[in-house]
């Protein structure tokens, strides 16, 4: 069975901006990798809010945003249709679910994969909770 990792903007955030090892080998080791528009939006808005708060300076932000990039064309961007909207407007397992995180959810469910070939980046809380609640690992 092939193993797909579904990423979360969390976890792209921490291994672009915060240097996060683990998240970078998971990436890396990935064969099929999978995300939102959404993860690809954060991330990127994650870097002009850092440059512009100088937390990173110009050298770091031009290499964070080329690996955003890299991981980008090297990725399964899914878009946020109406479909994933209109599931966002429901329940989850593990409330309260804020709006982007049942973004992700939905995403995820919207795969139509079986939940023991996906796998989950990811350092939020609730996308944890909500994901192994209905069956998915979580990196």
């Amino acid at each position: 069975m092939r193993e797909t990792l579904y990423v979360e903007s969390s976890a792209l955030i921490a291994a672009v901006l915060q240097g996060d090892a683990a998240a970078r080998r998971s990436l890396r080791s990935a064969t099929q990798r999978i995300a939102s528009a959404l993860t690809i939006a954060e991330g990127r808005r994650a870097l002009v809010r850092s440059l512009t708060l100088r937390l990173v300076n110009d050298d770091d932000y031009r290499e964070a945003a080329l690996f955003i990039t890299d991981f980008e064309s090297t990725c399964e961007i899914v878009s946020i249709s109406d479909e994933i909207l209109k599931r966002v407007e429901g329940r989850f397992p593990v409330e309260p679910v804020r709006s982007l995180d049942a973004i992700h959810l939905a995403t995820i469910e919207q795969l139509d994969l079986p939940r023991r070939s996906v796998r989950i980046l990811t350092r939020d809380k609730r996308i944890i909770q909500n994901a192994e609640a209905v069956g998915y690992r979580v990196v």
